[in-house]
């Protein structure tokens, strides 16, 4: 029973990105997936695409996310911070549920490896209002 509620919980993960991406521009392919010291909580880590001219969607995670900018550069937007512009060997960190967008309003892809500390069992990613 707790691997079939696993695997429902991953195969949720994966629907909540996939919807995310195709509604957006935003393609993230899970790499990894691994238990952590902390129990209830899993890392997850998974190439990130946002398309050129794209918006990732305000979104939330079940967890903290901690981000590498390998390439190009777009407009991070968390809520109750301003605006900033990451670019390629940057890194930022979004506390978790709290609702973020990014934006790249370039003609290059901006790719990034994002690396989550999410709740087992949740999805990934939660659109926000």
């Amino acid at each position: 029973m707790k691997t079939q509620r696993l695997i429902i919980g991953a195969a949720l993960a994966i629907a909540a990105g996939t919807l995310l991406a195709q509604a957006s521009g935003l393609t993230r392919t899970l790499v990894g997936r691994a238990d952590v010291s902390v129990p209830g909580r899993e890392a997850v880590v998974a190439r990130v695409e946002v398309a050129p001219g794209a918006r990732a969607g305000r979104h939330t995670h079940p967890g903290d996310e901690i981000s590498y900018v390998l390439e190009g550069q777009g407009e991070l937007l968390i809520d109750g911070q301003p605006p900033r512009i990451v670019k390629a060997g940057e890194s930022f960190v979004i506390p978790a549920g709290v609702v973020h967008d990014a934006h790249n309003d370039g003609n290059a892809p901006m790719k990034l490896v994002g690396v989550y500390v999410v709740e087992k069992g949740k999805p990934l990613a939660t659109p926000a209002p």
